[in-house]
């Protein structure tokens, strides 16, 4: 009944964290390194990757009327003024590509990386900081939709993403808004385009995760041999729904919110919450 709650918990943080802009590697880290459970247990990582997956379904459910539309007007869009490499869904490939190699190239250092609070205690508040100062002085946009994004910001905002592939703790929403804010996109255009370039990177990054670990070369590590009893099926299963169905209405609340509000909340949030780890770990407790 334990490992119940703890799914239910676990699935409730990955799905209420995996879109917004605070991180949601550094927040499971944490719960792990607080709750002293062992998330790179064979079992366990195969539960984050489930519930991630679940986060993951929640954007095209979210968006399926989007990406028809998208599919339909492919490539010149409702305005007849797009090209193969300006259509929203051809951007969002070109800035997975930007990011996809880099972090490819940087996967030891990125591991590495993933294990260390202190890279993501700073990662939270320095991003958090540039999250602030690009919310309140990029103000102007001159990219209000989506469907008028160039090439250039695309690059751009693929390019930015490396940084929270490479630093844990920095979030890919968070660098993916605020490298669209940079280039001109309106918070509104700078989210969405950040929501369909987390699809294929985030189903590209899960899968790759998920291989790793089952042609993994240490048995211990190994999701293969795990005896999958009924119980651990239910676990999975409670963690996936659960994860699933937060995110689905994160997704809808978070759309709605930045229309009329902006992203410095959640800058704030961020600064407070890395100023607290670096304190905890400055104090040995973490």
């Amino acid at each position: 009944m334990h490992e119940y709650f703890l799914s239910v918990f676990l699935g409730v943080v990955e799905g209420l964290t995996e879109f917004l802009p605070v991180s949601s590697t550094a927040h499971l880290r944490i719960c792990e390194a607080l709750l002293h459970i062992d998330l790179h247990d064979g079992f366990w990582k195969m539960y984050t990757i489930v519930i991630q997956l679940g986060a993951i379904l929640a954007l095209p459910v979210y968006f399926w009327n989007r990406i028809l539309q998208f599919l339909c007007t492919f490539p010149k869009g409702e305005r007849g003024d797009r090209t193969i490499f300006t259509n929203p869904l051809s951007l969002t490939l070109i800035a997975f590509v930007v990011t996809a190699v880099p972090a490819w190239a940087l996967t030891k250092q990125i591991g590495k990386n993933l294990e260390n609070l202190w890279v993501m205690a700073l990662a939270l508040l320095i991003g958090g900081i540039v999250m602030w100062i690009v919310d309140v002085v990029f103000s102007r946009p001159r990219t209000m939709h989506m469907e008028e994004m160039t090439l250039p910001q695309a690059v751009w905002i693929g390019a930015a993403q490396i940084l929270s592939a490479i630093f844990p703790g920095t979030s890919r929403s968070m660098s993916t808004i605020a490298a669209g804010q940079v280039a001109g996109l309106s918070r509104p255009a700078a989210l969405e385009f950040s929501f369909f370039l987390s699809m294929p990177t985030m189903v590209v990054a899960t899968g790759f995760d998920f291989l790793k670990t089952v042609m993994s070369h240490h048995h211990e590590a190994d999701i293969a041999p795990l005896a999958m009893n009924p119980h651990a099926w239910i676990v999975l299963g409670i963690g996936f729904i659960v994860s699933f169905a937060v995110a689905l209405g994160v997704v809808a609340w978070f759309m709605n919110w930045v229309r009329a509000r902006g992203f410095v909340p959640f800058a704030i949030y961020r600064i407070v919450l890395g100023i607290a780890l670096l304190t905890l770990l400055v104090r040995g407790i973490m």
